[in-house]
């Protein structure tokens, strides 16, 4: 058997990178890297940088290479220089500099080098269609492949699936007779979890459903179809078992092609297995797309579903793009499909005020919204221990004082501020360095603005790191900082780490936002500065960073505080009595 899931695993992977290939041959290559070491990365990036730069004329290996190893104002440079008027010769060459353009967030760019392609080059119609789709613009960018021959039908026709499920397309399925539940079962279908993934996410998931085993309910959980192999885990097996929850996998050996097939797979699956573990309720999570799997399976069971608001997509899916992002057609369907499927749902948990007063705002009735907060539970519980011990027991130098984050490195988060802010302060702070916990898309941008302020040695970044160490990051640090920028997803949507480093007793320095303000009280527990404003950072982390008594009565309000009201095992307790009051009223 493990032979078979093991070809199993490698046709599917093929596949979907064959896929890829053929949609966005850009973004495939920056998901290869991710997934490779860094070690091996990087002198690839820097190889391929120094090829580009012995060619004649502008290459696109150079962009790429930046665009690969995370040199994001090489990249700026390349691609204005490549679209300015008489910056690139040749339709191919600014039709492939367009594709890094797109993929790396230069619409801009990519549409003057579009602008220099001639009419009938091969690949035009697939790279001016992954600009539009970029830009939102899902229509126009179907209609861009309507004339394509090969690989861009089949790009058309999956882009063309994907619209018809934000345009109101949902899988159905035939009501079940006689399904009989088990009133101690739930099934929670999710987008990703442990092991395989280590976000907040997930590991908010895990947490609750961990808590909710405890409480005595049968718990079982299921991932979208073909994670987790699609994101590099070849060897994933059909279930893992972690602390007594059950992650089930849906990996067929390929994948329907388009969403629509996926999702009715999915739907279908979901089905398959809630006949085995017999459910009384169903619980999903954002985004909507879970919602619709969801909600088809729990109409032909007949039993009742939740749908758990974690985050505002569609805003985040903005905050990656230039303003008008937010008028096109992507944005408007994508907000009208949440509103949608938290319309059907039973009842909406969300995390915190801001987000419940936006899901109201969309015509959700209060009360049918609950509150669901992010919370601590295992490691955290336990007494802290001195930031001293804590470094000494990861290794870290005992004596050296740490500000830092425990994140997930995107831009969104704002730790280039974070490191900006860093260097204002390093000169008259010598005992101190910034810890960095974490990976994502932006890390190789901070350590290359980390090496541009000379803080190299002084910048720690310690990538992923393992889940019962999480603890002792936060507690290494002295002054942990939520340094976000001000955009609607973070204005809106309350964080977890924040809330691990209050249970920790350490000090928050957050930026003034309203998700931010109901964990962080000014004064009380922490400080809040500008968002984007490095100076205030500084004076902020200088402030404290030279009290340490207040700094230890900030840690110790915002602990006592967060074990008061903000437990995994309460959010648990409550989650078991809106299924027990679903279930009887069912």
């Amino acid at each position: 058997m493990t032979a078979l899931r093991y070809v199993r695993s490698a046709a599917l992977a093929g596949a979907t990178a064959l896929e890829h290939l053929g949609d966005d041959p850009v973004v495939l290559a920056l998901q290869i890297s991710r997934r490779l070491p860094a070690s091996l990365v990087h002198p690839l990036a820097a190889g391929a940088g120094r090829i580009a730069g012995k060619m004649p004329g502008n290459s696109f290996l150079g962009p790429l290479a930046a665009f690969v190893s995370g040199d994001t104002p090489a990249l700026s440079r390349s691609l204005t220089a490549a679209a300015a008027p008489g910056g690139t010769t040749g339709s191919q060459q600014a039709l492939r500099l367009a594709d890094v353009a797109i993929a790396a967030g230069f619409p801009q760019e990519a549409g003057q080098l579009l602008a220099r392609v001639r009419p009938g080059t091969k690949g035009l119609p697939g790279a001016v269609a992954r600009s539009r789709w970029h830009a939102g613009d899902m229509s126009g960018a179907v209609e861009a492949l309507s004339h394509g021959r090969g690989a861009e039908r089949r790009q058309q026709r999956r882009l063309a699936s994907e619209l018809a499920v934000f345009s109101g397309w949902q899988p159905r399925l035939d009501r079940v007779e006689s399904y009989t539940p088990d009133p101690a079962t739930v099934l929670h279908v999710l987008t990703n979890s442990l092991p395989h993934t280590g976000s907040g996410y997930a590991q908010r998931s895990h947490s609750i459903l961990k808590a909710q085993h405890e409480l005595g309910w049968n718990v079982h959980a299921v991932t979208r179809p073909g994670y987790p192999v699609q994101v590099g885990r070849l060897f994933a097996r059909d279930q893992d078992r972690i602390d007594g929850v059950t992650y089930h996998r849906i990996l067929p050996a390929r994948l329907p092609f388009g969403m629509q097939g996926r999702l009715r797979l999915q739907a279908e699956q979901t089905l398959a297995l809630a006949l085995k573990t017999r459910p009384a309720v169903l619980h999903t999570t954002t985004h909507f797309v879970n919602g619709l799997v969801t909600a088809a399976v729990a109409e032909a069971l007949g039993i009742p579903w939740i749908y758990e608001v974690r985050g505002q997509l569609a805003d985040t899916w903005a905050s990656t793009r230039p303003a008008e992002a937010r008028q096109s057609e992507r944005y408007r369907l994508f907000s009208e499909r949440e509103a949608d499927v938290m319309g059907r749902a039973a009842l909406v948990p969300t995390l915190g005020t801001v987000m419940a007063e936006q899901i109201a705002g969309s015509g959700v009735p209060w009360d049918r919204i609950r509150l669901l907060p992010n919370a601590v539970g295992e490691g955290y519980l336990e007494a802290p221990l001195a930031a001293a011990a804590a470094r000494r027991s990861l290794g870290l130098d005992p004596d050296t004082e740490l500000i830092g984050t425990v994140s997930s490195l995107v831009d969104y988060e704002g730790l280039d501020d974070l490191i900006t802010a860093f260097g204002l302060v390093a000169d008259r702070q010598r005992h101190l360095k910034c810890l960095i916990v974490g990976d994502g898309a932006a890390a190789p941008r901070l350590k290359a603005l980390a090496a541009e302020l000379g803080l190299t040695d002084r910048v720690i970044f310690t990538g992923r790191v393992p889940r019962e160490q999480a603890h002792l990051y936060h507690q290494a640090i002295n002054i942990f900082v939520v340094p976000r920028k001000d955009l609607d997803v973070t204005r809106a949507v309350t964080p977890l780490k924040p809330v691990e480093a209050m249970a920790c007793a350490r000090p928050v320095i957050a930026s003034d936002l309203p998700a931010l303000r109901e964990l962080v009280r000014d004064g009380d527990n922490g400080l809040l500065v500008r968002p984007s404003d490095p100076a205030h950072l500084a004076e902020a982390i200088d402030s404290l960073i030279s009290d340490a008594e207040r700094r230890a009565s900030l840690g110790s309000n915002g602990r006592h505080h967060v074990l008061a009201t903000r437990t995994w095992g309460s959010a648990a307790e409550q989650t078991s009595q809106w299924y027990r009051s679903l279930a009887g009223a069912a």
